[in-house]
């Protein structure tokens, strides 16, 4: 067989810091979409994202191109900083490690 076909879903699942219910009602579809976008900008298709006031759930076919830390670097990373221009009462908010 010339080449093989491998297909890997994963389900993330990470928390705010200090499962604090900082996912407010007013940014939770926009935040959605953005993690959806991140993920499909690295090369890993969102199958579904949503989640409660404290943490999130992403569904997604891994990509062969990235590990699964390299892929939580950088959906965290950039949502955590794009969420903090969202509203002032959310300038302090961070991922769970």
């Amino acid at each position: 067989m010339p080449q093989s076909l491998t297909q890997i879903y994963v389900h993330i699942v990470f928390s705010t810091e200090y499962r604090r219910p900082m996912i407010l009602p007013s940014i939770e579809d926009e935040l959605y979409q953005y993690l959806t976008n991140q993920c499909n900008l690295a090369g890993c298709i969102a199958l579904e994202v949503g989640g409660h006031k404290d943490h999130v759930h992403i569904l997604c076919r891994l990509s062969k191109h990235i590990s699964i830390p390299k892929l939580l670097e950088k959906i965290k990373g950039t949502s955590s900083k794009w969420i903090k221009t969202k509203s002032q009462e959310l300038s302090d908010f961070y991922w769970q490690d």
